[in-house]
């Protein structure tokens, strides 16, 4: 089934465990080893729960904060899914600390997972990737996901206490929409913030327990792009 009017779905992945390794933790043993490991210093390395759990553990909000492997998996996902080489996904990414990261549609992004902490860590520090590009692959933008979504024409949040759909039925209601967004959480456990939740015009789950956020990319996806006949 083809929509008649053609789709450009907003995808937005929230509140994502991506920073550099704040302050107050540069001087920690587990962040001074894995910098030394690297060969960098500790203020621009990407924080990672796997390399600085003993050390996170006083920070706020620790169990929403250094997991950029499901940034990266939920990107693979994305970026090379037939919804975007069609050009028809816009991908973001809105960090625990507010950052939003906009991804050009013919960004590839690395699967080797140290080459992309890499890559997050010059686009932290620099602002975008290339440094001196124009027109760059990725880059942060000075705005709010207020006035991303205020864009669109209807909005979703996948939530595990959302209403029930099946995802090729979800699937019919997006490509409906000429722009519509869709919300993702990007952490590994949690609740969204409030102001998250106030932006959602609806909130949808595509099963009866909680999928992993790559997962949801996955199916969510796949179901838009049958709807629209691309597969």
């Amino acid at each position: 089934m083809k929509t008649l009017r053609p789709v450009k779905l907003t995808l937005i992945f929230a509140e994502a465990g991506v920073e550099l390794v704040p302050p107050e933790l540069w001087k920690h043993p587990s962040v001074k080893r894995w910098a030394s490991k690297r060969g960098k210093s500790p203020k621009k390395c990407l924080l990672d729960i796997s390399f600085h759990y003993s050390a996170m553990k006083e920070l706020k909000d620790w169990w929403k904060r250094g997991r950029p492997d499901i940034l990266h998996l939920c990107l693979l996902e994305a970026l090379d899914s037939p919804l975007n080489r069609k050009g028809m996904l816009q991908v973001y990414a809105h960090t625990y600390a507010g950052k939003i990261m906009k991804f050009r549609q013919d960004v590839r992004i690395p699967k080797n997972y140290f080459r992309f902490i890499g890559l997050m860590e010059q686009l932290l520090a620099e602002g975008k990737v290339p440094p001196d590009s124009e027109d760059p692959l990725i880059k942060i933008e000075e705005t709010t996901l207020k006035a991303i979504t205020s864009k669109c024409s209807h909005i979703y949040l996948m939530d595990e206490m959302g209403a029930k759909k099946s995802a090729l039925s979800f699937a019919e209601e997006i490509v409906k929409h000429g722009n519509p967004c869709i919300i993702i959480g990007c952490f590994q456990s949690g609740t969204f913030s409030p102001d998250i939740y106030m932006l959602a015009d609806e909130r949808v789950k595509i099963f009866d327990e909680a999928l992993a956020s790559w997962t949801v990319t996955s199916r969510v996806l796949t179901a838009i792009e049958i709807k629209l006949g691309l597969l």
